[in-house]
């Protein structure tokens, strides 16, 4: 497309409206109001004749002019903001990576695995919480990485596979003793009087592994609910019932005989687990860093 003389600050927003996926994301990362960037981008729009954006309930989605204007000035830009200063200079402390995920596998496996960069200086600001809701507010540029237990949709968020986790159905050996003979015969209906733990009412876990591993639906309810998988995990071994859970965040207390694996089938249910960022959001060193080594780490969890 044949770009007109336009301002250089109405381009510097349209990229970072492009590269966060919304207004306020753009209004997050250049300092400025979210009226501000809604009226330059309405600005730009007229100005060239074309819609580059289309609004959507969360967020917006580029038109095909707007993916072209965007491969034109992407790399002149980003050289201009580096020759203007941008890069931070010798001896600059990098801002915090801000990094968000679930809460149960941030702290069980990735800060522990990202301890190494914590002692060499790295900063973190951690937080924790559902997939969905992280994900839009990495498109409002609020995180630098998430963790997210799905696939991110549209094309504004880059998503590479993380690791994969296993889910279990375990118990405490009180109840293991009475249900190994009969899971075999009897299938599920064997753990119908045995109550469920589990962290949410519509039971997602259990619900995936009765379809996956026994074929059919889950019609019982939870006997306790706990949202966060850790106390699900407690309170399974303290014997209140059986739960599923990923085997990563059991694995010592099978290890140890506190909990029981009830079944092992040969195809056990898999979730993977996705590491996502938005492209072109931050120039901070300290994200590839962590990105880098969360990547590697991931294999081994």
């Amino acid at each position: 497309m044949d770009i007109p003389a336009l301002d250089l600050n109405l381009l510097r927003t349209f990229l970072a409206v492009y590269r966060s996926g919304s207004f306020t994301g753009a209004a997050r990362l250049l300092g400025l109001s979210q009226p501000t960037v809604t009226t330059q981008m309405r600005t730009l729009e007229r100005q060239t004749g074309r819609e580059l954006f289309e609004r959507l309930p969360r967020g917006v989605a580029p038109t095909q002019v707007a993916e072209e204007l965007a491969a034109r000035i992407a790399a002149p830009l980003d050289e201009l903001a580096a020759v203007a200063g941008r890069e931070p200079g010798e001896g600059a402390r990098p801002e915090p990576v801000h990094l968000a995920g679930p809460a149960e596998v941030l702290c069980t496996t990735v800060l522990p695995a990202l301890a190494p960069l914590v002692a060499e200086g790295v900063r973190l600001r951690v937080a924790t919480g559902l997939t969905d809701p992280l994900l839009d507010e990495l498109r409002a540029g609020r995180h630098d990485l998430v963790i997210a237990t799905t696939r991110p949709r549209g094309r504004t968020l880059h998503a590479v596979p993380l690791t994969d986790e296993e889910f279990v159905l375990v118990a405490a050996p009180v109840w293991a003793e009475r249900l190994t003979d009969r899971l075999p015969v009897e299938g599920p209906a064997a753990l119908h009087s045995v109550p469920l733990i589990t962290y949410a009412e519509d039971l997602p876990i259990a619900r995936r592994y009765w379809r996956h591993v026994f074929g059919r639906r889950l019609s019982c309810t939870a006997a306790v609910t706990v949202p966060d998988l850790r106390g699900v995990l407690a309170v399974v071994v303290a014997g209140a019932g059986f739960s599923v859970l990923p085997r990563y965040l059991c694995a010592d207390e099978l290890a140890s005989g506190a909990l029981v694996e009830l079944l092992e089938p040969e195809d056990p249910p898999i979730n993977t687990g996705f590491l996502v960022q938005r492209p072109g959001a931050s120039d901070n060193p300290d994200v590839v860093r962590v990105r880098e080594l969360l990547l590697r780490s991931g294999r081994t969890w």
